[in-house]
């Protein structure tokens, strides 16, 4: 099926973990913090997360999964 506008066209294009590094606590924290960057296409969104990095991961992997799941269902009422 061809897009036919820009948003169906990024409506076809999946969120997908790009990185998840350390990086010092901000400021007035502790603890181990990471980094984390989520793609689609050329959009990326940016975070950071205090926790392991398997804690991390797993949190990026779940946001991502859900993001997935909201562009699925708007795909499916198109």
């Amino acid at each position: 099926m061809k897009a036919t506008s820009a948003t169906e066209a990024w409506l076809e294009v999946p969120f997908v973990r790009s990185s998840v590094t350390p990086i010092a606590p901000p400021d007035g924290c502790e603890g181990l913090w990471h980094k984390y960057v989520i793609s689609q296409g050329d959009n990326e969104i940016t975070g950071l997360r205090a926790g392991t990095l398997t804690e991390v991961t797993q949190h990026v992997d779940g946001l991502t999964e859900r993001l997935n799941e909201r562009r699925v269902g708007k795909q499916k009422h198109k």
